[in-house]
């Protein structure tokens, strides 16, 4: 599997020159740092060790101001390389580095004690045990870059590190640490590939400038690849990219895979007082935040938007390291949730979709929330209820079944004339809004929803009905002031509603409807003489008949439209 080994220790321990002399690279390639004799970037090189693997190697600044270069060249590798002078031992920047790497869970490595050549058997005999007790179960190997003495003890040591198995179910993401532009070829961006991996043709993502990139090529160590895999040092040229329109800190990710947010809910691991204002590194990039604390918890609110997953590690900084966070929700909502956080780190796939999906998902919402792998947002989800490709909790699908009955069965008791409800009020205006309503066991009727068995009814209205049937059997028309009363009696065929809160009988509706097949032409004049009615309930008559779809007014005179089939 292929693996990326970073440098780590104080300026001018001889970390640029230990690199040289094992890879044959010279890493500082600015010329400030040429003129300077220090690293002031990061520089890379490929590793050939003795059993044929190739590593690849990330050359970190030592310089205390350069301490965010180093970060970002610490994120994503496998292995560390920690380099002490033999004639100065561990110094204030050995000590940062060191705990930079172990904040980042970058706990394997090899501690290289360098310039053995310039001090006396006793002086290296010392600094090697020096660094023992510093790293302790680290194989520590004392070099000379000058005479190549241990180098190829050094290789060995690093060909012995047991391997880093990385999780090859996550989808690609690489963290730019350098852009730059060559003529005929185009803008190129090169990282380390922490997940997945990466070919021509691949569409990728620019997070968080939300740009889509094609790849054009890539390569490893200057060699072009089919495809880059997870631990490799990655050079992706990207057609159609402006070399301003990316930096070191973007993200190159899969569509679909990951959040980006404003906010990392995280579990804190302190070496110092936490203040309330840090800096953090994520990836390649620093962000100011502020930090908002519930015991071991923290969220972090960023300045600007970052890409991570959870189980990331990041770094919180003032002037120096102050704590790391190992990420449990890349993009929280605000505030915390202990008890939710507390699923989250225990890390369960099923446990973590309960505890988190709760209202109706689709998988790929879920996964872009970079909570899980895809094998593990698939087993989660087999322990949800489903509606079509929606998921969601079982306690909040029953819950809301009681929401639902309990606001019809009020609904039925208040308004026994109309008791169901609109579909729209009871559910939100989602997809999965109709799927779901199929397993709450209502029944709809239209656009309203009712009981199982529900059924509109007269109740306490009754009286109230039976006086305005008396009232139209002796009268042609009446006003009618309880539109829903109204309502339910014409859809009883007991009445017709006609004009503007007002009725008139069946009986009478159904002697008009008659006329329509003898009058012609169809006149307000003739059909209220035909009728025996006043001219308003004519009137009114004949404008029900023209919305029923049976006449056709055209001026003064209507004509019966044809049967509709």
């Amino acid at each position: 599997m292929p693996l990326t080994v970073g440098t780590a220790g104080h300026i001018d321990h001889g970390k640029t020159w230990l690199v040289r002399a094992l890879t044959g690279k010279d890493t500082d390639r600015l010329p400030e740092e040429q003129a300077r004799g220090i690293s002031i970037d990061l520089g890379y090189a490929p590793l050939e060790l003795p059993d044929g693997r190739r590593l690849s190697l990330v050359d970190a600044p030592g310089h205390e101001r350069f301490v965010r270069t180093m970060i970002a060249g610490a994120t994503g590798i496998d292995l560390f390389l920690l380099v002490i002078d033999a004639q100065e031992g561990a110094r204030p920047q050995t000590h940062e580095h060191l705990a930079v790497l172990r904040l980042l869970g970058v706990d394997r490595g090899v501690v290289a004690v360098t310039k053995a050549d310039a001090v006396d058997a006793e002086t290296l005999e010392l600094a090697v045990q020096e660094a023992r007790e510093l790293v302790p179960g680290t194989e520590v190997v004392p070099v000379s870059a000058k005479t190549a003495a241990g180098l190829d003890e050094l290789r060995a040591a690093l060909a012995r590190v047991p391997a880093i198995e990385r999780d090859a179910t996550q989808a690609t993401r690489l963290y730019v640490d350098r852009v730059f532009t060559l003529k005929g070829i185009g803008t190129v961006a090169t990282g380390t590939l922490w997940s997945g991996s990466i070919g021509a043709g691949d569409v990728l993502r620019v997070e968080p400038r939300g740009r889509v990139v094609r790849v054009r090529s890539v390569q490893v160590h200057d060699a072009a690849v089919e495809r880059a895999e997870a631990g490799q040092r990655v050079a992706v040229n990207l057609p159609a990219v402006e070399r301003r329109d990316l930096s070191r800190g973007d993200t190159l990710v899969e569509p679909g895979h990951y959040p980006v947010s404003y906010r990392l809910d995280v579990r804190l691991e302190e070496l110092e007082p936490v203040p309330v204002a840090v800096t953090v590194h994520v990836g390649t990039k620093a962000v100011a935040a502020r930090v908002a604390r519930s015991g071991p918890y923290a969220q972090l609110r960023l300045a600007d938007p970052v890409v991570a997953a959870r189980g990331d590690r990041v770094i919180l900084r003032t002037q120096t390291t102050v704590a790391g966070g190992l990420v449990l929700d890349p993009a929280p909502p605000r505030g915390l949730d202990p008890d939710r956080l507390t699923v989250l780190e225990r890390g369960d796939p099923e446990e973590i979709v309960q505890a988190t999906v709760h209202e109706p998902v689709a998988g790929p919402e879920l996964q872009a929330r970079g909570l899980l792998s895809p094998p593990d947002v698939a087993r989660g989800l087999a322990t949800m209820g489903s509606a079509g490709e929606h998921y969601f909790s079982c306690a909040w699908a029953a819950e809301l079944r009681d929401r639902v009955h309990g606001r019809l069965a009020e609904r039925a008791r208040t308004h026994p004339l109309d008791p169901g409800i609109s579909v729209a009020e009871l559910l939100p205006a989602k997809p999965w809004a109709p799927l779901v309503l199929n397993l709450l066991e209502v029944e709809r009727r239209g656009g309203k929803a009712y009981l199982p068995g529900t059924a509109a009814s007269l109740g306490a209205q009754a009286q109230a009905a039976s006086e305005l049937e008396a009232r139209l059997m002796q009268e042609e028309i009446a006003k009618v002031d309880d539109k829903t009363l109204a309502a339910y009696l014409e859809g009883e065929d007991r009445l017709r509603r006609v004009g503007d809160g007002y009725a008139v009988s069946s009986e009478l509706y159904d002697r008009g409807r008659a006329l329509l097949e003898v009058l012609d032409p169809i006149t307000l004049p003739a059909f209220r003489d035909a009728l025996g009615v006043g001219r308003r309930t004519a009137q009114l008559l004949l404008e029900r008949f023209d919305a029923d779809g049976l006449t056709l007014r055209r001026g003064d005179v209507r004509t019966r439209r044809p049967a509709r089939s």
